[in-house]
């Protein structure tokens, strides 16, 4: 069972999820949400990697709009609600927070210095922006919408960064994923992967597009990413 902390910044205060794992010292992964705040599949990502060793953090970056946003994928009304969360969210601001979460987490004395993060949906265009923007030592971003957007933000790229695209996702069409893979193909810190057949949120358990055997394969990847990165 995870703890809830308080993240301070100049505009104010945030919550976040964290889940500590048995050892005394550890790497710290920021898990960055989705579209449907800090919920309970993010909260199970969490506590999965703080068994996994990880020292896991997961910020309230709907903050600004409305704090503790907690829905499902389940209902219209959620769907209604998360994408109006989306089109109301500041990602220049989030990024601030994700470097916000990543100085509180690396100065907490169960963390050993060294801190990755990982985004799913909107968090996997924000995990992107991280590794050009924060001082987070690696990144993975899962079906990241948007990314095609500020690619260029490449030549700024100094840290590991793995992407995981799901060839059939509906909100990343492929002419995104060209743009995507065309900009990052051959840059020697990005490391890519392609799922065929896979749509958006393949990832999410209990999701419409929850695919069991590449959500695994993902997932062992991430893992094995942070193991060489931060481990």
């Amino acid at each position: 069972m995870g703890e809830r902390i308080t993240i301070s910044t100049p505009d104010g205060g945030f919550s976040a999820y964290v889940a500590r794992p048995e050892a005394e010292t550890a790497p710290a992964v920021v898990v960055i949400q989705e579209i449907f705040g800090v919920n309970q599949v993010m909260r199970d990502i969490t506590d999965g990697l703080a068994a996994q060793g990880y020292l896991a953090i997961c910020p309230d970056l709907f903050w600004r709009i409305e704090p503790d946003i907690d829905i499902t994928d389940k209902s219209k009304v959620e769907w209604d609600k998360a994408f109006a969360l989306f089109n109301a969210f500041d990602v220049d601001l989030g990024v601030k927070d994700i470097q916000a979460t990543i100085t509180r987490i690396r100065a907490d004395a169960q963390s050993n210095d060294k801190v990755g993060c990982v985004g799913f949906c909107l968090g996997g265009r924000l995990a992107f922006l991280a590794a050009t923007r924060t001082d987070v030592d690696a990144a993975v971003g899962y079906y990241g919408v948007g990314i095609e957007g500020v690619v260029g933000e490449a030549e700024k790229l100094t840290r590991p960064l793995m992407l995981h695209i799901a060839e059939e996702d509906g909100f990343v069409p492929p002419t995104a994923q060209a743009i995507i893979k065309q900009a990052l193909k051959d840059h020697p810190n990005v490391e890519i992967h392609s799922y065929p057949g896979r749509d958006h949120a393949f990832a999410r358990a209990g999701g419409e597009h929850y695919h069991e055997g590449d959500a695994r394969l993902a997932g062992g990847r991430t893992l094995q990413f942070f193991e060489r990165t931060i481990g």
